[in-house]
């Protein structure tokens, strides 16, 4: 019987080549991972709004999947069957119509979908909720807003529907609730099943995002196998895996930053975005830390001591960095270009250095620069410098827009950046020679 491995310490060589060396489990999870779905390649499969807008296109009967409105009416009639409301329409009422004159509308009024059939008089407001959960008075405000924008005469229905991942109840029971599982569904019958001639490349589409719902509900047999294997895969090789894990780990964000700063940094290395230098200092998951060139050669580059900020950022008195911030919904967020004056515990020297960068603004009443009442106060030890910092990106697993917007904070924030940099000069004679500051 074999020793088992102790799990606290580092993987050898033999451990590595265990996993990764002709092992034919993991050559199966690679085969299956490396398989092509563009919306997995666009990082969409689990994005609320990708639906959606997936979706829409699915419901239009105008658009170029030529189902015409076949999916239309058997999504409507699937939410509406069995639904208990005397609210018309029924569900055998709208498998029986002719719903092509349909007009979808995405983001009405943050509406996820609407749908117009001026001919029936019909008005279905979608929810859709792939992942995220539900807001209060959400689905009632949402009738009540169509209610309002509508005329009676011209639409004499309305009707929720409340889509879900799984069988959640919606807060309002006017809403017929349907799940991902039942589109599955629908798609195979409609649409892959040969019943109605769909071109190849339609075809091929919506047999990829058949991949990604079933594998989002657990309908997806390969899914399941493949999790098992994943699961004793882990089970025999856990030391390797957990190392990988905890020292290989990245995001879209960290990537994001590799493609702007460059890959493989350390700290204090010297790199260039724009034409403008940074002293590189730390990267992690969602944030990124550096000086200006112009402001770590104003504070003694690097050669002098700065008490109370031994431990803090680099060492210097004021620090900046990048974060990604995430937004309720998971899917969008915010990217903040950050900057801070820290711990130094000369009073009088962190007083007059906050002072000192703000009254740039006596100058130059454009800059973002503002700290907040109290920051030169005794005893305060970390004061934020920046105002309007902040940039909206619509998809936190954009990579490309996360380094747009990166490169964008850089460059906006330019005037600010060369202010401070005019100012810090004044300041290093508080700091001091030598490893102990003395």
């Amino acid at each position: 019987m074999s020793a088992v491995p102790d799990l606290n310490t580092a993987p050898t060589l033999d451990d590595f080549e265990s996993l990764f060396v002709n092992n034919r489990d993991l050559d199966n999870v690679r085969a299956h991972l490396s398989k092509f779905n563009p919306i997995k390649t666009m990082r969409m499969a689990r994005m609320e709004i990708r639906h959606s807008a997936i979706l829409a296109w699915l419901l239009n009967p105008q658009e170029t999947h030529g189902l015409g409105d076949k999916f239309l009416k058997a999504f409507i009639s699937e939410a509406l069957r069995g639904h208990p409301t005397a609210m018309h329409p029924s569900a055998l009422q709208v498998s029986q119509a002719d719903m092509m004159d349909t007009e979808v509308r995405r983001e009405w009024r943050h509406i996820d979908i609407l749908l117009l059939s001026p001919a029936n008089k019909w008005i279905f407001v979608i929810e859709n909720k792939f992942d995220s959960g539900q807001h209060t008075n959400q689905l009632a405000r949402y009738l009540k807003l169509v209610q309002s924008s509508f005329s009676k005469d011209d639409f004499s229905h309305i009707r929720g529907i409340f889509l879900s991942l799984w069988d959640e109840d919606p807060d309002d029971d006017r809403y017929a609730p349907i799940n991902y599982g039942s589109i599955c569904e629908i798609l195979e019958q409609q649409a892959v099943s040969g019943r109605h001639p769909l071109t190849a490349e339609v075809e091929t589409f919506v047999k990829h995002y058949l991949e990604i719902i079933r594998e989002a509900t657990g309908m997806s047999e390969e899914q399941k196998e493949l999790e098992k294997l994943a699961r004793q895969l882990y089970r025999d090789h856990r030391r390797v895996l957990d190392f990988v894990i905890e020292h290989g780990k990245a995001t879209d964000f960290s990537f994001a930053c590799d493609s702007v700063f460059g890959e493989g940094l350390e700290h204090g290395n010297i790199v260039e975005v724009d034409n403008e230098r940074f002293v590189f200092n730390n990267c992690d998951a969602s944030s990124i830390s550096f000086l200006p060139q112009s402001w770590h050669k104003a504070l003694g580059g690097g050669k002098l001591y700065w008490n109370g900020c031994e431990n803090w950022a680099m060492g210097f008195p004021i620090t900046m960095w990048i974060s990604l911030t995430v937004d309720a919904d998971g899917t969008s967020g915010k990217i903040r270009l950050m900057s801070e004056v820290g711990p130094a515990s000369d009073h009088e020297f962190r007083h007059d250095l906050i002072n000192g960068i703000q009254n740039a603004t006596k100058t130059n009443s454009r800059l973002r620069i503002k700290f907040q009442a109290g920051a030169a106060d005794e005893g305060r030890k970390y004061s934020k410098i920046f105002k309007k910092n902040f940039f909206n990106v619509e998809d936190v697993q954009d990579q490309e827009r996360i380094a747009e917007l990166i490169k964008k904070a850089l460059k906006d924030f330019r005037p600010e950046i060369d202010a401070i940099a005019d100012i810090l000069p004044k300041f290093a004679s508080y700091g001091k020679f030598g490893k102990s500051g003395e």
